[in-house]
């Protein structure tokens, strides 16, 4: 069953493209028609593709990694947010810092900076400073959290990246190319489809487009994460009730063991026993 259809996404206008005169070629597998001189996105094929996407993200987040979305237009940058927040995912909404994945443990430096001065902010450390001082502290700390704030749960690089608009956020889907990590896109006319291994066709300016189809994709990948707690939940089950079936053996094993001894050692006891009347009977003789 498709995770969204037709009519959803002709309501939330996800088939409205670009301007003709502004179209990447590369996207003719994906336009319909033209109208009013704007190309219009085959949604039919857009529906196949969220389906094709929402599976693939729900086996990452089954498999317990990260997916970052991106995506920092202001009109749909709230509902970027909204979304990735709401299953638990790493987002970046403000502008991309330049080798965030190129060159993950400067940023990682960087998030661990904001935390420090949480933590010095909280002991006390920070209160024989002067007020100037304070300021430039506490406007350093909220730049660092209005860029990295919404990844400071990201230890490591992600496993895959999902961005709105592939042309606006070219040096996020560059880097993600370079490590190899797979791109989920949503891909206007305009675009380049071509390095964006999950394509997306639809209107990627609209904030209503934007949301349909993170709606389906943040479904799946909250499905995916329900089957890891299921699967973790059945392990630890099976896990327990091995250590219980383990202790009720025990005891069998050890009256097994006990009756193994016992007959091992019955016919060295006949044994001594045949044995004891010659010895006794030696002095006799003499």
């Amino acid at each position: 069953m498709s995770r969204t259809n037709f009519d959803q996404l002709l309501q939330a206008g996800c088939h409205f493209g670009h301007l003709k005169r502004k179209w990447n070629p590369a996207m003719a597998p994906y336009i319909y028609t033209e109208r009013n001189g704007i190309h219009i996105i085959d949604l039919h094929k857009t529906v196949a593709k969220i389906d094709e996407a929402a599976d693939a993200l729900k086996q990452i987040a089954k498999s317990g990694k990260k997916i970052l979305f991106v995506g920092t237009k202001k009109q749909t940058k709230d509902v970027i947010a909204e979304k990735a927040a709401s299953v638990n995912m790493p987002y970046v909404i403000e502008r991309w810092p330049g080798g965030m994945l190129t060159n993950f443990p400067t940023i990682r430096k960087a998030v661990k900076k904001m935390a420090n001065i949480d933590k010095l902010m909280a002991d006390g450390t920070f209160g024989n400073l002067s007020k100037r001082e304070l300021l430039q502290i506490t406007r350093q700390r909220a730049k660092l959290e209005k860029n990295l704030g919404s990844i400071a749960d990201l230890t490591r690089l992600p496993s895959a990246l999902f961005v709105v608009d592939v042309l606006k956020e070219q040096i996020a889907v560059k880097e993600a190319n370079r490590l190899g990590i797979p791109v989920f896109g949503i891909v206007d006319t305009n675009s380049e489809p071509k390095n964006i291994d999950f394509v997306i066709p639809a209107n990627d300016d609209a904030k209503d487009s934007v949301e349909a189809i993170l709606n389906a994709c943040c479904t799946a990948i909250a499905e995916g994460v329900e089957e890891r707690k299921v699967e973790k939940a059945d392990e630890k089950a099976a896990d327990a009730q091995d250590e219980v079936e383990a202790e009720e053996v025990k005891p069998k094993r050890a009256a097994r063991k006990a009756r193994k001894d016992e007959a091992a050692e019955a016919p060295a006891a006949e044994a001594e026993a045949a044995e004891a009347p010659a010895e006794e009977e030696a002095p006799a003789a003499e």
